[in-house]
This record gives C-alpha cells, sequence and structure tokens, in this order.
C-alpha cells in the first residue's frame, strides 16, 4: 500500500486489516516481544541488551510500551516568549508540536549499577518506517539522565514499538493543535488507538497540562537552557501546554488514567530539569509491572497518591475491559443506539462528532465491546486531528472520530457517511443524503430498549443511603465494583441483542436449510427482510450460549413471542467474584540491585498468598503459578520459573503461556537443560511443549479462505477441495461424488467444472433460504423439519403446484389458495416409478407414488425433472427404511446429502448422460436392491437407537470410551446442564458429550490430549477424570465443559480409574498404569494420598469391592488392602492355560459371589466362584466370536462385546449372558465393526461404541 493512501496511516489511523465483522483474531492479538534484559519487563533494545543477556528467553513486554514527553520545541517558545514581551497576548497563539522525550524500556542493564539513560531519546534514529508523509526529522540529541550517571549507548539502540509513528504521535497528542494561553488550564486527558501496518493495535493515553513559560523554563530533550530571553527574563500570562502519552498493549484506559494523574502532580510543580527524571522513574514503575492472566485476579499498585487496579480480562476469548460501558447509554437513546449498532453491523462509513476529544474514544471503544465477540475489522481511528480530515475521503467503511467544529465541513464535503454527534446524541447523514441502514428487527429491539430502561446507570442514586466515604481508596473501590456489576450487565444486554439479531439452532444440520421453526420466526418479525447486507461478515454464532429451543414436536401454534428473551428486565447475571494481588513497593534509584529485591519481594509475596488459599481453589493458584513463573523469568530463575508453569499446566491449561514456555526450554543453557531432563515433571513439559504438533486450521476457517481450483485435480485434490468448501465433509461420500462427476471421462476434474459444481450447490443452498411457507402449511409439518427440494409447478392428479421435499416428507405445494396436500412420508412409501402419460400426441415423463396409506396413486407430469426426482425419491426411501431397521437417522442425513449432489450433478453436467452419473450417488437405493441384508430379530428388538459421534468428521473415528452420568439437579446449573449425560472418548485424545436424555450432541468436540483415552470415570458430581496413553490423568468440569486440570505423577499410561465414595466429602479416587503404579487420591484437593506397586506390572484395571481393590495384571488378577499389600491371587492354569495368555478385564458379581474375567485375543470367558477361589475356573466358550474385547455387569447379566461372525462376515457382536445360569441368553448384531467399549446407563440400557470403520454408538434396552 502506498505511503500517500490515507487508509494505511499507520500511528492512530491505521486500519484493523481485513473486512467485516468477524470472530475475535488475529489483527488485535499479542504479537512476539523482542527480546529483553532479565531484570526488565519491557521489550528490549539493541545489541548492548543481547550481549548483556545471551541466552534469556523473550518475556511478554509489561504494561509500558512507551512513555513520552511532546511539547512546543525551543524555537517556537522563545519566539512566542519574545512576541508576548514585546506585544504581549491578544489571542491564542499555535505552535507545532513534536516528541520532546522518549522512553523505552528496559531501564536498566544486568550489570548496571546506575540507571540507564540510554533510553531517553529523540525519535531522531527510530528504526520503524513511518506510514504517513515523510518530513525532516528533527536532530538527533541524547537525553541525559542522572548527574554522573553513565553514558548509555547510541539512541540507534532503542526500539520503538511497532504501530507507534513518531512522526505522527504529536498530531495526535494535540488533535486541537498546541496553543500558548494567556492564563492556566485546567489539566486533561484523552485516549488513542494506534494501529500498525499489520493490524495489531496498541493503545495510548495522554495528558495535557500547562506550565508558565519563563526563561529558566524554556527546555528541549531533557536539556535546561539557562538563556535570558529578555530584560525581565518572564513572560507574564504565557502558559505552555505539555503532554504525557503512555502507551500498551492493552486498553487499560481508567488504570492509565489514574497513573497519568498521580504523574502531573509532580510535574507541575516541579523544576524543568528534573521533568525527565520524574517521568522516566514513572515509565520504570510501569515496566515493571506484569499484565495480569484472564482470569478472576486483578492487580493493585501503589502510585501515591492513588492505589491503582490493573484488571485481567475475564477468560482467554474476552476483552479486557477498562472502561465504563455505560457511556453511550447516558450519550444517546436506546433507539439511537440499536441505530448504530446496526450501522456497524452493516459495515457503513461512521464518523463520530464531540467537543471533548476524550469522549470520541471512550465511546468508540464501548461499541466495539458491545459487538463481541464479533470484531471491527475495518479502520478503526477514534480521533483525527485537523491535519487527518481527508481521512474521510477513503472509500471503504471505517469507523472513525473528529472534533464538534469540524462537523458542518464534513458534511457538507463527504458523501455517504453517518455523523454521529456525541453531545447531542444525534444521528444525521451528510450531504443530507438517506443511508440505506435496516432496523433491528422489532422484537430484539424492543427487548433491548426496556433493559436498558431498567438499568442503575447513575452511581449516586446507590450512594444516597450511604455515609461519605472518607478514604479515596475506598470510594474509589465502591465506585469499581459498582462500575464491574454494571459492565457485566451490559455485556450479556449486548451479547443477547446479536444472539436474537442473529438467531440459529444449536445444531446446523449439513447441507445447511432452513427449519420450519426458523421460518416461523422470520415471520413473526416485521423486519425479516431486512437488508441482505446484515449479515455479509457475520460469522456463525453457533458458539454463543441461546435460550434451549421448545421440544420438537411442540405445536408451531404455541410458540411464544418470548423465544427472543422471556424478561424485558436486566439480565440478573452476578459479576464473577475478583480477587486481588498488591505488587511490592518499587524502591529508587533504579538499579540491579533494588529490581531484583523487587522482584523478590514479588515471589515471596506470591508464594504467601498461594500459602493462604485453600485447596479447592485452583482457579486463584493458578493465576498465582503464572504471575510467580514470569517473574521468576524475570529474575533469570528459568527452571523454578518452569516448574511454576508446570503446576500451572496441571491445574488451568486455559492460561497457559505455551509460546513463553517454549522459547524459555530454547534459551536454556546446557546445563540447565541437563538439569532440567533429570526432573521428571519438566521433563514431561518439555517433552510436551517441544513435541506439540501445529493447530490445524478449523474447518470453519478453511472455508473463510477457499479459493476454487485452479487446475485439474486427481481424486486426492478432488477431496480436499471439496471438504474445504465446506460442502460435503464424509471422505467416502466424495469419493461418490467424483465417480459420477467423471462418469465417461478420463479420472480428474478440471477447474470449469469444479466451478459449476460449486455454484449450483451455492445457488441451490441460497434458494432453499428463500423459501417461504405460508404458514397453513407450515403448521402441517414438524418444527425441525426443512424443505431441501422444490420442483418446478407440475400438474398432479391432486393439483396444480410445486413438490417440496422435506427430511421426513413429500407434499404438494398448491397455487391460488396457497395449501397443503400431502403426498406421502418416505415411511410409507411402497413403490415409487418413472412412466410416461399419454396426453393427445404427447408423451409426458411422469412420476408415479404408491403408498401404504391411501389406495390412489399419486401422479406428477414433472417432464424434463421426472428421472431427478425419480432418484431423489427412491434414495430418501431406502435411507428412511435403513434408518428405521438399523435406528439409526443418520443414514435419511447421508441420504439427503446424496440427493442434493444429485441435483447439483445433474445442473453441472447438463448433457444427456447427466441422470446416469448422478445415479451413481443413489448409495443406498443401490444398497437395498443389491444387498438386502435383515436385520436379526432379537438384535432389532434389543436396539433402541444409535448415534453417531463422528458426524462431521472426514473420517469415523474409534469409539474408545464411554462413561454414563447421571443427572443432578444442581440450583448452580442451567437446566440442560442437570440431564444425564454421555461421554464419549474417540481417538486422539477427543472427547464428546451427549445430552442422554434426548441423544442429542451437548458439548461438541474437544480435546484432552492427543493420545488415545483408556478411562473415565466420575467424581464428586462435578469432575469427570479421563485415564490417557500419555500417563496424564485429565479433569473436566461437568459445568464448564471444559478441561483446565491435569495430574501427572503417573510414569506410563493410566489404565484405569476406580471411585470410593464416602458418606463424608471428599471422595477417593484410584488410579493405575501400565507399570504397576496404584495411587489414592483426593478429589477436593487433587492431592496424592496413597501410593503404592503392585508386582508383575501389566496393570490394566482396577475395581473396588469389599475394601479392598481388585487389579487386573497380565497373569494375574490380584485382591490387595489399601496399603498395597497381597491379599490373594487368580491365575489361569492347568488345562485352560494358554501360550502368552494374559487378562483383558473382570467383573465382581457380588451377589453371585462370583468373578467373570477374560484373556485378550480369545474367545473365553472364564469364572471364579469367590467363595472358594483356588478352584478353576468355568470356562464358556462363546459361539462364532473371535475375540473379546470389553465386558461389563448389568443387574444379573454380563455384557460382552467381541469380533465375530455374522452372516459368514466379521461383526462387532454382544453376549448378554446369564451371571446365575452362566449361559448366553442373547446374541446380538452390534456394529459393522468391532465393539471396543461397553458402558452401563442406571441398568436400563447397555450403550456400545464401534471400532474406526463405523464409529457409531448403539443404545441397548436391559429386560
Amino acid at each position: 500500500m502506498s505511503e500517500d493512501q490515507p487508509a494505511a496511516a499507520s500511528a492512530g489511523a491505521g486500519q484493523s486489516g481485513g473486512r467485516g465483522c468477524g470472530p475475535k483474531s488475529g489483527p488485535g492479538g499479542p504479537r512476539r516481544p523482542s527480546p529483553v534484559c532479565p531484570v526488565g519487563l519491557g521489550r528490549g533494545g539493541g545489541a548492548a541488551m543481547a550481549e548483556a543477556a545471551p541466552h534469556h528467553p523473550a518475556l511478554p513486554s509489561g504494561l509500558l510500551e512507551l512513555c513520552a514527553l511532546l511539547g512546543a520545541p525551543r524555537d517556537s517558545l522563545r519566539c512566542s516568549e519574545q512576541v508576548a514581551q514585546r506585544k504581549g497576548v491578544k489571542g491564542p497563539s499555535f505552535l507545532d508540536p513534536e516528541v520532546l522525550s522518549v522512553f523505552v524500556p528496559p531501564f536498566v542493564m544486568k550489570e548496571d549499577s546506575q540507571p540507564a539513560a540510554s533510553n531517553c531519546t529523540t525519535p531522531g534514529k527510530n528504526r520503524k518506517r513511518s506510514f504517513r508523509k515523510k518530513r525532516e526529522r528533527p536532530r538527533v540529541e541524547l537525553g541525559k539522565g542522572v548527574p554522573g550517571g553513565p553514558r548509555g549507548p547510541d539512541p540507534e539502540d532503542v526500539n520503538i514499538p511497532n504501530g507507534v509513528d513518531l512522526l505522527a504521535l504529536p498530531q495526535l497528542c494535540f488533535p486541537g493543535g498546541l496553543c500558548v494561553a494567556s492564563e492556566p488550564r485546567e489539566d486533561c486527558v484523552h485516549f488513542l488507538v494506534l494501529t500498525d501496518i499489520c493490524g495489531n493495535r496498541t493503545y495510548g493515553v495522554v495528558a495535557q497540562y500547562y506550565r508558565p513559560l519563563h526563561d529558566e523554563y524554556c527546555f528541549y530533550n531533557g536539556r535546561t537552557h539557562w538563556e535570558a530571553l529578555g530584560p525581565g527574563g518572564s513572560a507574564a500570562g504565557c502558559f505552555v501546554p505539555f503532554a504525557v502519552c503512555v502507551v500498551s498493549r492493552f486498553p487499560y484506559y481508567n488504570a492509565l488514567k489514574d497513573c497519568l494523574s498521580c504523574l502531573l502532580t509532580h510535574l507541575k510543580f516541579c523544576k524543568d530539569f528534573e521533568v525527565d527524571n520524574h517521568i522516566k522513574d514513572f515509565a520504570a514503575k510501569l515496566s515493571l509491572i506484569p499484565s495480569p492472566p484472564p482470569g478472576p485476579l486483578h492487580l493493585i499498585f501503589n502510585m501515591k497518591p492513588l492505589q491503582i487496579v490493573f484488571p485481567s480480562r475475564a477468560d482467554p476469548e474476552s476483552p479486557l475491559i477498562d472502561l465504563d460501558l455505560h457511556l453511550p447509554l447516558l450519550c444517546f437513546r436506546p433507539e439511537k443506539v440499536l441505530q448504530i449498532l446496526s450501522c456497524l453491523l452493516t459495515e457503513q462509513r461512521v464518523v463520530f462528532f464531540s467537543s471533548s476529544w476524550a469522549l470520541l474514544t471512550l465511546v468508540a471503544e464501548c461499541f466495539m465491546a458491545y459487538l463481541h465477540p464479533l470484531q471491527w475489522q475495518h479502520t478503526f481511528v477514534p480521533i483525527l486531528s485537523g491535519q487527518m480530515l481527508d481521512f474521510l475521503m477513503a472509500p471503504t467503511s471505517f469507523l472513525m472520530g473528529c472534533h464538534l467544529d469540524h462537523f458542518e465541513e464534513v458534511s457538507k464535503e463527504a458523501d455517504g457517511l453517518i455523523l454521529i454527534n456525541i453531545d447531542s446524541g444525534n444521528i444525521t447523514y451528510s450531504n443530507d443524503e438517506e443511508v440505506d441502514v435496516p432496523d433491528i428487527p422489532l422484537l430484539a429491539a424492543q427487548t433491548f430498549i426496556q433493559r436498558v430502561q431498567s438499568l442503575q446507570l447513575h452511581h449516586e442514586l446507590d450512594l444516597a443511603h450511604l455515609c461519605a466515604s472518607t478514604d479515596v481508596n475506598e470510594g474509589r473501590a465502591s465506585r469499581r465494583a459498582w462500575q464491574q456489576q454494571l459492565n457485566c450487565q451490559i455485556q450479556q444486554m449486548t451479547l443477547q441483542l446479536l444472539v436474537s439479531i442473529f438467531r440459529i439452532n444449536g445444531m446446523l444440520l449439513s447441507p445447511r436449510r432452513p427449519t420450519i421453526e426458523k421460518m416461523a420466526s422470520r415471520k413473526s418479525s416485521v423486519s425479516h427482510t431486512a437488508h441482505r447486507r446484515m449479515v455479509v461478515s457475520m460469522p456463525n454464532l453457533q458458539d454463543i450460549t441461546v435460550p434451549e429451543l421448545p421440544p420438537r414436536n411442540s405445536s408451531l401454534r404455541k410458540i411464544q413471542t418470548t423465544e427472543y428473551g422471556s424478561s424485558h428486565t436486566v439480565l440478573d447475571v452476578p459479576p464473577k467474584s475478583t480477587h486481588t494481588f498488591k505488587i511490592p513497593e518499587i524502591h529508587f534509584p533504579l538499579v540491579a540491585q533494588c529490581v531484583q529485591a523487587f522482584y523478590a519481594d514479588c515471589v515471596a509475596q506470591l508464594s504467601k498468598a498461594m500459602g493462604s488459599l485453600a485447596p479447592e481453589n485452583s482457579v486463584l493458584l493458578a493465576r498465582y503459578f503464572y504471575l510467580r513463573g514470569l517473574v521468576q523469568l524475570m529474575q533469570g530463575q528459568l527452571l523454578d520459573a518452569l516448574l511454576d508453569f508446570q503446576s500451572l499446566y496441571k491445574t488451568d491449561v486455559r492460561v497457559f503461556p505455551t509460546d513463553l514456555v517454549q522459547t524459555t526450554v530454547e534459551s536454556l543453557s546446557a546445563p540447565e537443560r541437563t538439569q532440567a531432563e533429570r526432573m521428571p515433571e519438566l521433563r514431561r513439559l518439555i517433552s510436551e511443549v517441544m513435541d506439540r504438533p501445529a493447530d490445524v486450521p478449523k474447518a470453519d476457517d478453511r472455508v473463510k479462505n477457499f479459493e476454487l481450483p485452479k487446475k485439474h485435480m486427481q481424486l486426492d485434490d478432488f477431496v480436499k477441495r471439496v471438504q474445504e468448501s465446506g460442502i460435503v465433509k464424509d471422505t467416502v461420500i466424495i469419493h461418490r461424488l467424483f465417480e459420477a462427476l467423471t462418469v465417461g471421462h478420463e479420472k480428474q476434474i478440471d477447474p470449469e467444472t469444479f466451478k459449476d459444481f460449486y455454484n449450483c450447490w451455492k445457488e441451490a443452498e441460497a434458494e432453499a433460504q428463500e423459501v417461504s411457507l405460508p404458514l397453513s402449511v407450515m403448521e402441517q409439518l414438524d418444527k425441525s423439519e426443512c424443505v431441501y427440494k422444490l420442483s418446478r409447478s407440475v400438474k398432479t392428479n391432486r393439483g396444480v403446484g410445486k413438490i417440496a421435499m422435506t427430511q421426513k416428507r413429500l407434499f404438494l405445494l398448491t397455487e391460488g389458495r396457497p395449501g397443503y396436500v400431502e403426498i406421502s412420508t418416505f415411511r410409507n412409501i411402497e413403490d415409487v416409478r418413472s412412466t410416461m402419460a399419454t396426453f393427445l400426441l404427447l408423451r409426458i415423463p411422469t412420476l408415479k407414488i404408491k403408498t401404504t396409506s391411501k389406495k390412489e396413486v399419486f401422479e406428477a407430469n414433472l417432464k424434463t425433472e421426472c428421472d431427478l426426482w425419480h432418484l431423489m425419491v427412491k434414495e430418501m426411501w431406502a435411507g428412511r427404511k435403513l434408518a428405521d431397521d438399523h435406528k439409526d437417522p443418520q443414514y435419511v442425513q447421508q441420504a439427503l446429502t446424496h440427493i442434493l449432489l444429485m441435483d447439483a450433478v445433474v445442473g453441472t453436467l447438463q448433457s444427456p448422460g447427466a441422470i446416469y452419473a448422478a445415479s451413481k450417488l443413489s448409495y443406498f437405493d443401490r444398497m437395498k436392491n443389491e444387498m438386502p441384508m435383515a436385520i436379526p430379530k432379537t438384535t432389532s428388538e434389543t436396539l433402541k437407537h444409535k448415534i453417531n459421534p463422528s458426524e462431521g468428521e472426514t473420517t469415523p473415528r474409534a469409539v474408545d470410551v464411554l462413561l454414563y452420568t447421571p443427572g443432578h439437579l444442581d440450583p448452580a446449573e442451567k437446566v440442560e446442564d442437570a440431564h444425564p449425560k454421555l461421554w464419549c472418548a474417540l481417538n486422539e485424545g477427543k472427547v464428546i458429550v451427549f445430552d442422554a436424555s434426548s441423544w442429542t450432541i451437548h458439548q461438541h468436540c474437544f480435546r484432552v490430549g492427543t493420545s488415545k483415552l483408556n478411562c473415565m470415570v466420575m467424581a464428586e458430581q462435578s469432575q469427570v477424570w479421563v485415564g490417557s496413553e500419555d500417563s496424564v490423568i485429565y479433569i473436566i468440569n461437568v459445568h464448564s465443559m471444559s478441561c483446565n486440570k491435569q495430574l501427572t505423577d503417573h510414569r506410563s499410561s493410566v489404565t484405569g480409574l476406580a471411585v470410593q465414595d464416602g458418606e463424608q466429602a471428599p471422595s477417593t479416587v484410584y488410579s493405575c498404569s501400565a507399570d504397576g503404579t496404584v495411587l489414592a487420591w483426593n478429589a477436593s484437593s487433587l492431592r496424592v494420598t496413597g501410593r503404592f506397586q503392585v508386582p508383575g506390572g501389566g496393570l490394566s484395571a482396577i475395581r473396588l469391592h469389599g475394601g479392598r481393590l481388585w487389579c487386573c495384571t497380565g497373569d494375574s488378577i490380584l485382591m490387595v488392602n489399601m496399603n498395597g499389600s497381597s491379599c490373594q491371587k487368580l491365575k489361569i492354569t492347568g488345562s485352560f492355560k494358554e501360550t502368552g495368555t494374559s487378562f483383558l478385564g473382570f467383573q465382581l458379581m457380588p451377589e453371585q459371589e462370583q468373578l467373570w474375567a477374560a484373556c485378550a485375543g480369545y474367545p473365553d470367558v472364564y469364572v471364579w466362584s469367590l467363595q472358594d477361589p483356588a478352584q478353576p475356573p468355568q470356562r464358556i466358550h462363546l459361539q462364532d466370536c473371535s475375540e473379546i474385547n470389553c465386558m461389563i455387569r448389568v443387574k444379573k447379566q454380563i455384557w460382552v462385546g467381541t469380533t465375530g461372525l455374522s452372516q459368514g462376515q466379521l461383526k462387532g457382536k454382544i453376549y448378554v449372558m446369564d451371571a446365575e445360569r452362566r449361559t448366553v441368553e442373547k446374541e446380538l448384531v452390534a456394529h459393522a465393526d468391532t465393539v471396543k467399549t461397553l458402558c452401563s446407563a442406571e441398568d436400563r440400557y447397555v450403550l456400545s461404541g464401534a471400532g474406526p470403520e463405523e464409529g457409531k454408538i448403539a443404545i441397548w434396552k436391559v429386560e
């Protein structure tokens, strides 16, 4: 981008990159900082630093990026004073401001004994190029530090942070110009948002103050000039403004404003030559303060006279909020707020105006917070100085701010702008031209307005009944708590508004079509036809929690308009409780010894705070680990820092600084690395962070970045392209599509064919989105039904109209007076034929559908569409039949995908052979006719339902572990969270959670490590413990559905978990690993309370029974006491002994006093009597079984999951055995692949998980 292009200006006038509103990621995120000295937090500079600390890692910046003093140059002040002496001050005298001094951390070198003055410099040697129009740079002058201090390196060694253009900074710090005043003026503050060329934002807070102009106050770059400018030596009535600008990577608007307010109390009364030292000490303090990690811990620092609070963001995905979010609600009526939000959502060219420079940024930032989790990705310049007004001519979308003095000028000169007057609360358009901005949907708008009106926006009303506070910091704390609660309410309110605007279902069907419920909600809003641009740049809001939908069988006539929100009052969501940590005092002079003492104080106080925490307060403990690790890293104590980060990794992985730990490990010296490798905890951590594979882009990201191919594609490339396009994920289906598109041609697809196919698919999807059914028709359909295909108007024997296809039925949408005529559900179809009807001399292709419920055959003269509809109806009919036979609704979803791909293939090829090509996708119809396979009666009667945890994946995934957890009506939970759940562990550490009351997905896939998961158990109703092949126990919080805690005390694969629930909490959890280690854990404190070693190794499972642990080892089953002493051993001996036999698992039957066991790779079950375990076991051979994989106890039955023969093919089979008679009661043909795992749901159902060829879960009734 050229230098003269206005949209590319950097300091404050930069753009965030990209276009549209999108999820918060990318621009604005943290940048990788440059190296810093171990004793100074902040950005490092130059070769001198590299030599001082050659191997220390790059640390995250502290609060300060840069601090600058700005004002008028010396020559201008001298001339202005001389004029004032000769003529007197008749009016304001405007001067050109410039940067006088710059202070960049670090402020002390490791080997220094005096403060380093090198970081106070002029901008003449700034390494970062300015993207503003070039002008002559100021002369380079080194600033002086404390008299007698060492001379620092050349200012070339000082790095100016990215995004800060020192040539543009003066006009942003003095946006109204630098004016010499005739009388002193009040100090004032305003705020900047600075954007670099990559879209990364930094934030500036500017404090302006006035000093009288005397000869001894004439200074430049910290140098004192004792020059008498006239006989009197002073200029009465001349006051010169100066500005101190603090730049930070974090938007700490209120905190930095308070900090600068404290600084000004010193600057206004100090002598001229002391100014630089005061600012430098101030900057040094800020540079030592670390940024708090996301979570409930805020930092407090004593800046004297105020206690400054630096809040943290609520969680890693939330923005940092340090401003008053109710400011726009004080400036605008709620209707105007909605109008402004609509302008931003539709990406207009918006300009704020105010007579207050501070309000411009604060109000604009409030609206940015209202948009969360969306993000404004266009140009964002909340303050434009008078010299920057030409930026308003940019043709792209933007949000900018100007002083109210320029309102008339901008209104007349620019076109297509939305002008928002903050002072008056009005919204107008430039040149009086109306801009097409849609209204917010009526119901959402009404709810938002009523909630705003119920907010308490004035703190004084809350203080009316209280006595006056005599402690300024106490009063500020009270105001801060009130503001935090109000901010929380406003954030919830605006989030609910966004969800109401972009209504979606919790699960999107693929392919995407609007459900009948969605159509009904569109019709309920008078503004449902609002501007289509409203959602042009909006991401999917699937991850936002929305109110639970009504049951799917509810009548549409019962839908209430309150679905957008059950209450018009403000959401009563109390803010999360927060804690504070007070940073120790920083002592001056700032030499290495003082800095090290400060760090030592920090470590000591953090350790003290950690020691006083309750064991269950892991969230706060994790934040202390983070801060202490960071401080120890700054001290150069790398191994101690890594130990803290390892503890953090086990406690809360969400705030684990992976990149920082990686760079720390890489910077370890050879002796340190050797020492770390000797420590098991650090060895595990190093392996985890250094061997972690690069993050794979999310599917949504691939779809957003999808580009049409430009060269011919073979099968593998075609599969990749289709998956990237978001059309289909299933690799097998894409293979069928490839076969269809290449019938009669070379097995490759050219770019033009792919483009035509892609366009056909997208056009069909767009047409389906536009389908609008009359209310009388929607009342006949289920809420979850979607119209997937609509024919042209055709003549049928039941009237003229369009045939509509949903996933459940066919119906006729009659013309003239719109009406609904049922054709048939797919379940009731008996036959489908494509024939020719004769009319006069014409032969018209006709589709005939015979149903079981009506004698009359439905006939439709579909003409050229007949063959395609014939294929589609037969495929849906076959899919419905397979779904009913196998109790698996996914067959219907796959059939839908097939028929829509058929439609796109026919539209793409448009040739006589198009129907034959599309028939390659009639997979289920062909399977029904060519390979009819009867489901065994016992299997059909026992099978209740099948679900697919791999839905949406490219290939099926093996189901490794299943866990059922009953529902608990906890007042702290949402209603849907109290439902029973099914936890499903797939390969590579993936976990999916189903709502077991409806068998729908409750929580989409999330990861717990990257290795195979071996076992799961529930502890204390709020934790699910997961044992992994990587030797880690992962703990999932059932309320937040997140895995933030890890236990790493095992040294090999965790193979078993068992819970001992006592009458008094906490529970005890026992875990075992393949090396024979058994650990006992306190479930509340997560601390090891016992440990012992089982001899022999190969430990694969444990059970609790009779106050003892039963352990399954390779060649025996041991009964041991809780201290690890062995009581009894069961082994297979004698004639049953097979070469290499090892136990796979076992089940205890306490009522029958039996122990049932199976061996890996064998089709036999062994039964011991616990009354006389020395006796040989009974051996039961399972007919047609190849090998046993798993077994569970259900009531008085043993269910055995196996691989066995059925109709001559290997299948996954389940044998249901009676424990008393020790016989097989049922053989169930469960899966197309082996049965890998079984679990019981309250002894009412048994759930089985299949191997990777099928990857499904079957739900079986227990008799």
